[in-house]
């Protein structure tokens, strides 16, 4: 058996071309999405593993509304609405992987269209995130953000690229980019890549559109039931959203200090990204770019452990490959043989815990609340300076004195929404 041949063939597509969705009297009509590539009739490459068929369908005719909310309807399409034309190189022909990560870009990026954004994500979550003055900007701090994560990765941007973006990005390697056009020259140079898988989502340029409506979310479960749900609609929309942190216990009241303007533009940012991270979540941001992303634990505390593990270790690679053109685990291997290098790793680490990481001056946001001080408490620690939580925890009061004894003092708000993403 060819392990590696695997990975590369197109599994048969059983599914039928069409599926309808009957809710009371409401029925979706989806239709197959398929591509003709190289002459063949194509559709998904696979699903989540090369031994799982998949199928990607859009919905192309019919209208749901339930309580009163109308949900997103037909011609609204971005990822399931690909044609040839948006293909402007298939690489390796797109799986269910490549599309999902560009649809959870989008969802991340619908609530960052104010500025040029970029999101770079793997596994369907985010391994970094920025907004900038321009495209170029966002998409460097995007990838430093996370270095090591970002090989292989989708870049999804909310801004044309241009020749400068193109040439950014031919540096590194990637498996997808997504973006409303590219201008001039810079096709060209991204196609010097012959696997990237190159698409142009015209969408990408209105997301504003998207905010507010929400989409039919189905679950599936290991028996085959279903579940539904509304799909998240983020009520954090501008800084005024946010609300001020207060609790009362045994009739005295505690405040927490108002965020900067500055904190409260991170905050802002920091929980748009959220919106796309897998819950059990939190992650720290600064000057509009991601420094950690924790996704996926079990307990709060250890989820801020392991978020500040990860900081130190993508600041001590980052001066690694700036400084010697090589990885910090690459560093470490050599080290075991090279004094110097031993030396020179020893200080990396040095300079590492004197700036916490690149955690000073940070702010945190969490998915849910915190059930304990704990977590608040180790964050502070890394020199944060504000927090954005759910609140509705039986211990608020104590979670907000502990913002209120630092030194500085911390600030936070409640966002009076969780943000769990399962």
């Amino acid at each position: 058996m060819n392990i590696k041949e695997m990975y590369k063939k197109i599994v048969e597509d059983p599914f039928p071309e069409d599926l309808t969705l009957t809710l009371g009297g409401q029925k979706l009509i989806f239709r197959k999405r398929v591509w003709e590539i190289e002459g063949e009739k194509k559709g998904l490459r696979y699903g989540e593993n090369p031994d799982q068929p998949a199928a990607l369908y859009e919905l192309v005719e019919g209208s749901l509304t339930l309580g009163g909310i109308s949900f997103r309807g037909p011609g609204k399409g971005l990822v399931a609405s690909l044609t040839e034309a948006n293909m402007l190189q298939a690489g390796k022909h797109p799986g269910k992987i490549n599309l999902t990560d560009v649809d959870n870009g989008i969802n991340i990026l619908q609530y960052l269209y104010q500025k040029p954004a970029a999101v770079i994500l793997k596994h369907n979550n985010p391994s970094g995130a920025a907004w900038g003055q321009d495209l170029l900007d966002a998409l460097n701090k995007a990838y430093f953000a996370d270095r090591i994560a970002a090989f292989g990765g989708a870049v999804v941007v909310n801004r044309p690229i241009d020749k400068m973006c193109a040439e950014f990005l031919t540096q590194f390697y990637f498996e997808v980019v997504a973006a409303p056009g590219y201008e001039t020259g810079a096709l060209e140079i991204l196609k010097q890549k012959k696997n990237l898988r190159i698409l142009e989502i015209p969408g990408l340029a209105r997301l504003e559109e998207l905010v507010g409506e929400p989409f039919l979310d189905l679950k599936s479960l290991v028996d085959g039931g279903i579940v539904a749900q509304f799909s998240f609609r983020n009520r954090i929309l501008s800084a005024e959203d946010f609300l001020p942190a207060q609790a009362e216990k045994d009739g005295q009241v505690v405040s927490a200090r108002k965020p900067t303007p500055k904190e409260m533009e991170d905050l802002l940012f920091a929980w748009a990204v959220e919106a796309g991270v897998t819950s059990n979540s939190v992650l720290f941001a600064r000057d509009g770019q991601t420094v950690a992303i924790g996704t996926g634990e079990q307990d709060r505390v250890g989820c801020v452990e392991l978020t500040i593990h990860k900081a130190y270790t993508k600041y001590a690679d980052n001066l690694v490959f700036a400084e010697k053109k090589m990885s910090l685990y690459e560093l470490k291997l050599k080290a075991k043989e090279d004094r110097e290098l031993a030396a020179y790793l020893e200080e990396v680490w040095q300079r590492t815990q004197e700036a916490k990481g690149g955690l000073k001056g940070s702010v945190m946001v969490s998915d849910g609340f915190f059930p304990f001080r704990d977590g608040v408490d180790v964050a502070i620690e890394q020199g944060v300076t504000a927090i954005a939580q759910p609140g509705g925890s039986i211990r608020d009061f104590e979670v907000i004195q502990a913002v209120n004894q630092a030194t500085p003092q911390v600030a936070m708000v409640f966002t009076a929404q969780r943000s769990f993403k399962h």
